[in-house]
């Protein structure tokens, strides 16, 4: 499809979409209804299919049941109650489905750490999740014994090994107990029901944490109904069915893959590869290999595949479904043209701890999502004062909705009915995050609004258009700057790995410049002419970096998303900046070597 074609009539969309809601409309917090229910009647269902595949290995779902179950007993006789709280910290692998799955059978609360982090972020997870014990992947006890003197006192660490990571006798020392070992020997039936006695739907079942770029994550509250909930309108806007293949390497200790991935696969009988991580070499190997049908992506996923060199079979695959967030348009059309449109992409926007979305039903080309008609969906997109920071509000003294094509914050609807759990905001494990995320009085005296922080633009025809994130775009030469979209058109420079885009301060001059740290491909070097030619061709002047910084490799979260942090607090210095800087010089129509004499150059104009 292309932009020029005529949009899907909007009663068509629609009807997608009530599809979704009907599946999420049995959902009540009282329900009694949880994850380990859903487990055993697909265990009972597709007991003889594949459920969970990792190298060479093949697990069926009722394999799979009866390993989850002795997970549960074994972490029942180690004293785990209803309602008590574990952590869990391990790579990608199918012991991560087998150790989560069992404490949840075992009725406790699940707490995902990040493999990456160590020092206080770790501990900090710790504390306000309230774990009491930890289960550690072999591969990750470096994390918590290089920390052995910020994390909390009288935590119980269980190791689960890992052969392809063995760890020197002094960390294994950290583990009181080998969970997989008590796991061999334990019953594989499915436990008593009453060990999950007075647990619903609303109440909590994991704890995620934000993925955000910036501050330390917060730890956001995943009920049972809204895991569920996300496997089954999922499963019908994929249109999952058994024959199905998930490909899961994005990290499962975020919501993308845990819930997304997860809980949709077993939604609709499917079964899931399980990659440790992501590998540009790898991805169409697997695909073809396993004959995997939906991929997810997130960040810079697509990007990196499309760096890879060209191959004769790049349009032989079985992908069918690429669902995700964060693909720029020239992406998508670029990944059409090679890899061929004979699936459908699934491009949305949302967050873990979100209580609304929009999602892209209709393959429109770079589209984030539709809302048809206003009145059937919970989201807004209203006015926000990037100079301000704040949001204008009305003679009324109410928020204003955002014009047609016009950015604006987008915001959900919180149903305060004691019984939702669709449009509910479930917050975090801090009740003072919790509230900064809650407007209140939005539209009348009483209503509660979630707040995203994501600034959104939606078109005539009820089309949405990711635009930034409030704390990236950034003001210069008294106009707004998207470091979204000014990343969008530079992202097909040549030889380029990665991109990001963020706004530096430069003193006695308001607002922020536009800065570039542009990451290339082995064996490709910096052509600052022909940087400039593409930058100012494309974009306002006030919008083409001013500065350019060349990194060796990309800062980047676990979850592929790129990181500005550092990046922003390093500015432009070439006292604390060691890699290559260059700023731009418009007489020359290049970007040059970064000296004080060239900067002053450049803020002349």
């Amino acid at each position: 499809m292309n932009q020029a074609a005529q949009p899907i009539p909007r009663e068509v969309t629609q009807a997608k979409l009530d599809l979704r809601n009907q599946a999420s409309a049995h959902y009540r917090a009282s329900l009694p209804y949880t994850i380990s229910d859903r487990l055993q009647e697909q265990a009972e269902q597709y007991a003889s299919l594949p459920l969970l595949i990792e190298g060479g290995q093949q697990h069926s779902y009722a394999e799979a049941n009866r390993r989850i179950n002795q997970v549960a007993h074994a972490a029942r006789a180690l004293g785990v109650q209803r309602g008590d709280v574990v952590a869990l910290a391990m790579e990608n692998r199918v012991a991560f489905f087998f150790a989560w799955w069992g404490l949840t059978k075992a009725g406790a609360k699940v707490a995902f750490l990040n493999t990456y982090v160590s020092g206080k972020p770790l501990a900090h997870a710790l504390q306000v999740t309230g774990a009491t014990r930890v289960v550690v992947g072999e591969e990750c006890l470096k994390n918590f014994t290089q920390s052995a003197q910020e994390l909390p006192t009288g935590l119980e660490y269980w190791l689960w090994p890992d052969a392809a990571n063995p760890a020197d006798d002094d960390l294994r020392a950290l583990c009181s107990r080998n969970l997989e070992q008590l796991a061999d020997q334990a019953d594989s039936r499915n436990p008593p029901a009453n060990w999950r006695e007075g647990i619903t739907a609303g109440d909590t079942a994991l704890y995620i944490f934000t993925s955000g770029t910036t501050g330390l994550p917060k730890a956001a509250h995943i009920s049972h109904g809204r895991w569920l909930m996300a496997g089954d309108v999922m499963r019908i806007s994929l249109e999952v069915t058994p024959e199905d293949c998930f490909y899961c390497f994005l990290p499962l200790y975020h919501g993308a893959a845990s819930m997304s991935a997860g809980s949709t696969a077993l939604a609709g009988g499917a079964r899931v590869v399980v990659r440790r991580k992501f590998s540009r070499s790898a991805f169409w190997a697997d695909v073809r290999r396993h004959r995997i049908t939906v991929a997810q992506y997130v960040g810079e996923i697509c990007r990196f595949l499309l760096s890879a060199p060209p191959s004769p079979d790049d349009k032989n695959h079985s992908l069918r479904k690429l669902s995700g967030t964060g693909m720029a348009p020239e992406v998508w059309q670029q990944w059409t043209e090679r890899f061929g449109d004979q699936f459908q992409i699934v491009e949305s926007w949302g967050a873990t701890e979100s209580n609304t979305n929009t999602l892209n039903l209709d393959n429109w080309p770079g589209s984030c999502g539709r809302v048809p008609f206003w009145d059937k969906t919970n989201l807004r997109l209203v006015r926000y004062d990037l100079e301000t920071d704040s949001h204008p509000r009305g003679e009324d003294g109410f928020y204003q909705l955002a014009g047609v094509n016009e950015p604006g914050e987008a915001i959900g609807m919180i149903v305060q009915h004691p019984e939702a759990i669709g449009g509910r905001f479930e917050g975090y494990t801090s009740h003072e995050a919790t509230e900064k995320k809650i407007l209140r009085d939005v539209f009348q005296k009483g209503d509660a609004w979630w707040s995203s922080g994501d600034l959104l633009r939606c078109d005539e025809h009820g089309y949405c258009w990711f635009v930034d994130r409030i704390g990236d775009t950034f003001r210069w030469k008294s106009e707004n700057v998207s470091t979204t979209e000014v990343a969008d058109v530079l992202g097909d420079y040549p030889g380029l790995e990665a991109l990001t885009i963020y706004g530096v301060k430069v003193p006695d001059n308001d607002g922020r410049a536009g800065m570039a740290a542009v990451v290339l491909l082995p064996g490709h070097t910096f052509d600052p002419a022909a940087f400039w030619q593409l930058a100012m061709a494309r974009l306002p002047r006030y919008a083409a970096p001013l500065f350019v910084r060349l990194p060796a490799a990309a800062d980047m979260t676990g979850n592929y998303k790129l990181r500005k942090v550092d990046l922003q607090r390093e500015g432009f210095d070439a006292s604390v900046v060691k890699d290559p800087l260059f700023v731009r010089d418009d007489a020359a129509q290049t970007y040059v070597p970064l000296t004080a004499e060239a900067v002053a150059k450049a803020l002349r104009g």
